[in-house]
């Protein structure tokens, strides 16, 4: 561990202006970057955001190769023998992972996501070297299967009803989250307990330690759930591929005739009585459309012919009236007797007498 001692004294190749970032400084400023990016408001694929999180996976890439070369951990220790300061570079793929995971662009994301989950599988497995929390180490995907294979399976296992080994798998699954939730629960309450002292510089050694530990356990539950979704996610994004790739297949469908513009209407009785719902353009004038009425005889009145044969009837009754009063003159017998005979019938009849059609 002579080498872990000077492990801080190794520098960064020129990173600024001003002089190179040593070895702590690249994992607290990339570690300091993540927290910004996962506390932000910003869109995630915002240029800044973006920036930053390039910026942060430099460093941790960089602190990452420094820690290689310097060979800080090794599988014949104990977590015992490593030496405080350098607890936290333990730390190291997990931060690269989670920043992985905030990059943005739909053309790479399978690659992108597998890329963390290796990140994370590193860091689970080292902790698991170390005993540092009991957990089981998530299983590795198997990359030499091929999509076909995995899509069959996948259905066969739809279509399978699921036995009672399944449904003793997925209550173990469900009890190890909650499990895992309790966990980190109380790891972030002692977290906020002895990040005060870090942070205040009251921090002894014992102390320093204990901060460190728990951000590795918490980290552990971490990435416990980040490997679950990516898992679901991996086969999500595999299906969509193998979709693209069978639609570009297919043969390309024949082109079909441009349409021609109609107006819809819901029915035809509706479109007669409402219209087509468009301002319509008049087909006729006034004066034509009473014509053609005119002609078609369905005017109400029908004007002129009905006042003629008033004018005929009048002119009549005045011709009669006239013969009368012609007769009368002349002493017509005839016409004399005939109308002694109306007085006398008058006065032996009431008004309306024989009138059964009025009822009078």
């Amino acid at each position: 561990m002579a080498e872990c001692e000077n492990s801080d004294d190794v520098r960064q190749p020129q990173h600024s202006d001003t002089e190179p970032l040593k070895l702590s400084d690249l994992l607290d400023r990339g570690w300091k970057i993540y927290e910004e990016v996962d506390s932000t408001n910003e869109p995630l694929g915002s240029n800044s955001v973006q920036v930053r999180v390039k910026r942060g996976m430099s460093m941790l890439e960089e602190a990452s190769r420094m820690v290689a070369q310097l060979d800080l951990f090794s599988r014949n220790e104990e977590l015992e023998e490593i030496a405080t300061v350098d607890l936290k570079y333990l730390l190291l793929p997990a931060l690269l992972g989670a920043l992985t995971m905030k990059q943005s662009g739909r053309d790479k994301r399978l690659e992108v996501v597998q890329t963390a989950r290796a990140y994370f599988m590193d860091f689970l497995r080292r902790c698991n070297e170390y005993n540092i929390s009991p957990f089981e180490l998530p299983k590795s995907t198997n990359e030499n299967r091929s999509p076909s294979e995995e899509s069959e399976n996948g259905r066969y296992a739809a279509k399978s009803a699921p036995c009672s080994s399944d449904l003793v798998s997925m209550a173990t699954q469900r009890q190890a989250k909650i499990e895992r939730y309790r966990q980190k629960r109380e790891l972030e309450v002692r977290l906020s307990d002895v990040r005060k002292a870090v942070d205040n510089g009251q921090a002894d050694d014992a102390i320093s330690r204990d901060f460190y530990l728990l951000n590795v356990r918490r980290w552990v539950t971490l990435c416990l759930e980040e490997i679950e979704s990516i898992d679901q996610e991996v086969e999500i994004l595999k299906n969509m591929d193998g979709l693209k790739q069978g639609a570009a297949k297919q043969p390309a469908r024949p082109a079909r005739p441009p349409m021609k513009p109609f107006i819809l209407t819901k029915d035809a009785v509706q479109a007669r009585v409402f219209g087509s719902g468009y301002p319509s353009l008049p087909t006729m004038t006034v004066d034509d459309w009473y014509e053609q009425h005119r002609k078609q005889g369905v005017l109400p009145d029908q004007g002129i012919p009905r006042r003629v044969a008033v004018e005929e009837d009048t002119d009549a009754n005045e011709r009669e009236e006239e013969e009368k009063e012609k007769k009368a003159d002349n002493d017509d017998e005839e016409s004399l007797l005939k109308a002694r005979n109306w007085d006398d019938w008058k006065d032996t009849h009431r008004r309306g007498y024989g009138n059964r059609h009025n009822m009078g």
